[in-house]
């Protein structure tokens, strides 16, 4: 099965003052694994709100490994390890320029209706689009 693989760079903004790569630039990167996720399976966020639906976040875990530091080229790695009707939790691996694994993560997203914000069903044809993507 297929992962969601992309590539970033770590820029001065990003690092703290311990030198390395700040603990809330993972989440931006996580953020914006999921809008590619989303755009992977031919549901982009803009088209997703414009239907009443909105992707939340309910969780997020991190454990890092190794530090990252500026220069740094960062290769994300995300799948899907689990889909039920309105949720998806999703993984997440950063390795760093050596291939050496530096962080990872998991989240977990659902799916609300962006009027109510009551978790909203994925069609079975939704959730078919991600399914390249899961694996458990």
């Amino acid at each position: 099965m297929p992962k969601l693989l992309f590539d970033l760079e770590v820029y001065t903004y990003h690092i703290d003052f311990a030198g390395h790569v700040n603990n809330s630039v993972y989440i931006q990167w996580m953020e914006i694994g999921r809008i590619k996720l989303l755009e992977a399976v031919g549901m982009p966020v803009h088209e997703v709100l414009q239907q009443g639906t909105a992707p939340i976040l309910v969780e997020t875990n991190i454990i890092y490994k190794l530090p990252l530091y500026l220069g740094d080229r960062v290769q994300v790695q995300m799948w899907l390890s689990e889909l039920r009707h309105a949720s998806a939790v999703m993984q997440f691996r950063f390795h760093n320029g050596d291939q050496l694994l530096a962080a990872e993560g998991r989240q977990k997203g659902l799916f609300v209706d962006a009027k109510t914000m009551r978790p909203k069903r994925l069609t079975a044809e939704e959730k078919t689009l991600f399914t390249p993507y899961l694996q458990v």
